[in-house]
């Protein structure tokens, strides 16, 4: 049996066996309206997806569906988004494309559900992608088509939409309320973000990203035979090849500055996730698929979780989810080696943290989303694949990859590098 599901008064999820993990490749990730700001979301997708199929070594015609992430729908084909970064990666035709969303847990969850299909039976190989251009959220008028009798039209910002909650509360509330809850002093949150980005600008010195990224040409076209014709351009000049947002920092100049959400913080600027651009794609496969193949693995998806939450506690989706998804699984955290944990927030992380009673030495140990940013569906990706990554290079075997979501809920996968 491949999988086993599970329905419990905590959440739901599922136990898998023998689903690998082939390979997986991402853009860098552009600051807002920064270089990849011009490029949609769909373009992105095609852009990892073809790298993460070529190192592979599967060709495209044997793929079996794809499956995408997206919230944002910033491209005029959004509705087609998993179809084009389908037919555009040479997936073939007769291959089924879907779009799932589970806001910023949209990428684990079209990894989650690639695995539920290959243990269902319903795939060998299956292309997950989450992609997003945050730069590109539209303004958008609910009502034109019937026109307007009187007054001006209203526009709304479906960016700024995005940071609201379903309680009414914009997410950064919801990670000052944990700072509340667990006691994080101002302090604390500070060298959290700090940590963040040294331990990012430290990996980038060791040459750890250097097998996820991908290199985004300044102009591209993107042309397959038989589909129409498209083409990109970013905001450079020359080859785009290293995350935009990190920024070397010192706790004197954390400490300057001013609390953004609640009077009394303790989220700032700077430890708050940035809103970027990026997109990131990975392969999974069958065993017997590996085995006739020959192929080379970076490790097994072992199983997922997602849970909910209140609302108002948001950013705390992370520690139950981890919980259910070890508790089906057989282990502890104490079993684990690496957690992978969405910085949105860093009091949100610290709190996850915090109530787990995890070592921060074991979590997020080249650096997180207070330094790369947040790209949404592509998070969710990025975290697994950096996961195993972070496995395979420091000879260990188990990591968790995690993620809170907005509205008040969690998402957790548990994998294994062999």
């Amino acid at each position: 049996m491949q999988i086993k599901g599970f329905c419990k008064k905590e959440g739901v999820g599922a136990v898998f066996e023998d689903i690998y993990l082939v390979s997986g490749k991402r853009t860098p990730f552009g600051k807002l309206n920064g270089t990849l700001s011009s490029v949609s979301p769909t373009d992105l997708g095609i852009l990892s997806s073809r790298a993460a199929i070529a190192a592979s070594g599967i060709p495209a015609n044997e793929i079996d569906q794809t499956i995408v992430a997206n919230i944002g729908q910033s491209s005029a084909d959004s509705f087609f988004l998993p179809r084009h970064i389908s037919l555009y990666s040479g997936v073939r035709t007769e291959a089924p494309a879907l779009l799932v969303q589970r806001i910023c847990g949209s990428g684990i969850e079209a990894i989650g559900k690639a695995a539920e299909e290959i243990a269902l039976g319903k795939a060998r190989v299956v292309l997950a992608c989450g992609t997003e251009t945050m730069s590109r959220f539209p303004l958008v008028s609910y009502g034109m088509r019937q026109g307007f009798q009187l007054g001006k039209p209203d526009f709304i910002d479906l960016l700024w939409e995005a940071l609201g909650d379903t309680a009414a509360v914009p997410m950064g509330h919801t990670a000052d309320n944990l700072a509340k809850k667990y006691k994080l002093t101002r302090q604390e949150v500070d060298e959290f973000s700090k940590q963040s980005q040294d331990r990012y600008f430290q990996a980038c010195n060791d040459g750890f990203f250097k097998d996820e990224l991908i290199g985004v040409e300044s102009k591209n076209n993107l042309e397959t035979p038989g589909l129409k014709p498209r083409s990109y351009r970013t905001r450079a000049r020359e080859i785009f090849s290293q995350d935009e947002n990190p920024r070397k920092t010192t706790l004197e100049d954390l400490a300057k500055l001013p609390y953004i959400f609640t009077k009394e913080g303790p989220t700032t600027a700077g430890s708050a996730c940035g809103i970027v651009d990026g997109a990131c794609s990975v392969l999974l496969a069958s065993k017997e698929f590996v085995s006739t193949h020959g192929l080379k693995v970076l490790g097994k998806i072992r199983g997922i979780a997602s849970v909910g939450v209140d609302p108002y506690l948001m950013g705390i989706g992370p520690a139950p989810a981890i919980r259910l998804l070890l508790s089906q699984c057989n282990y502890s955290t104490n079993d684990i080696n690496l957690f992978e944990i969405n910085e949105a927030f860093s009091a949100q992380c610290l709190a996850v943290t915090r109530d787990l009673e995890l070592d921060l030495n074991k979590v997020n140990i080249h650096g997180g989303a207070i330094a790369m940013g947040h790209p949404l569906a592509a998070s969710g990706c990025r975290l697994v694949l950096t996961g195993f990554i972070s496995l395979k290079k420091s000879s260990q075997r188990l990591a968790v990859a995690s993620a809170c979501i907005g509205g008040g809920q969690g998402v957790a996968m548990l994998i294994e590098a062999t």
